[in-house]
């Protein structure tokens, strides 16, 4: 039997701006596979993201990228693009908030649907964009970020059932309150992950992507 194992996300899993071996989804899956082939167990390791996608984009992508395939473990991370606000839609964000919260469920859903009996649903980083306010709004990009990992959070402890919270968020800001910097985690746009940042998320997520394994090879 082939576990599908699917990464679902933004450029945060693809790992813009760094070189493709430092990302930390390149090199989970590799700690993946070889692990639990070497106890003879098959994965196909797939990362089905884009940059610059949104949770309204990934649910048109979804069909080819996962249903077409199956799903056994699949890793969602999106709200850096849905939060954030273009000039042109003047105080509108890319997906508001209750429809970001929605779009979310059904990724979700329909990952369940098509074989998921893992759900692995990551919040996102800080960033330092923090100090100017959106055109036509009252807040900055930190603050509608951070209210998206609300609508994560809330999610994850509504569906309950066979979804694993992983607070990123939280976990940068625990790193950050015992001495590392924050700009040291991100790359000069304030926004995408620098190679240590990299190596926080893969140390973070690593411990849980090998037990959801687990998890799926017993259901």
């Amino acid at each position: 039997m082939i576990y599908n194992i699917v990464f679902f996300g933004d450029s945060i899993c693809v790992g813009q701006g760094v070189s493709i071996y430092r990302g930390w989804v390149v090199r989970l899956a590799e700690q993946l596979e070889t692990h639990f082939t070497a106890h003879g167990n098959q994965l196909l390791v797939t990362n089905a993201s884009v940059n610059g996608r949104t949770t309204r984009q990934a649910l048109e992508d979804m069909p080819y990228h996962v249903q077409s395939r199956g799903v056994d473990l699949i890793l969602v991370q999106f709200g850096l693009n849905d939060c954030n606000y273009w000039l042109t839609d003047r105080g509108n964000p890319r997906v508001s908030l209750p429809a970001f919260k929605a779009n979310l469920h059904e990724i979700v859903t329909r990952a369940k649907t098509f074989g998921a009996k893992r759900i692995l649903l990551n919040t996102n980083h800080p960033t330092t964009r923090d100090k100017e306010i959106i055109p036509h709004t009252t807040i900055t990009y930190e603050q509608s970020n951070r209210a998206y990992n609300e609508a994560i959070r809330e999610l994850a402890a509504e569906i309950g059932e066979d979804v694993v919270l992983l607070d990123v968020e939280r976990m940068f800001l625990t790193a950050v309150s015992e001495g590392v910097t924050l700009q040291s985690l991100l790359l000069d746009d304030g926004l995408h992950l620098s190679n240590l940042g990299h190596d926080y998320y893969l140390n973070f997520i690593a411990p849980e992507a090998h037990k959801a394994c687990l998890e799926i090879m017993k259901a």
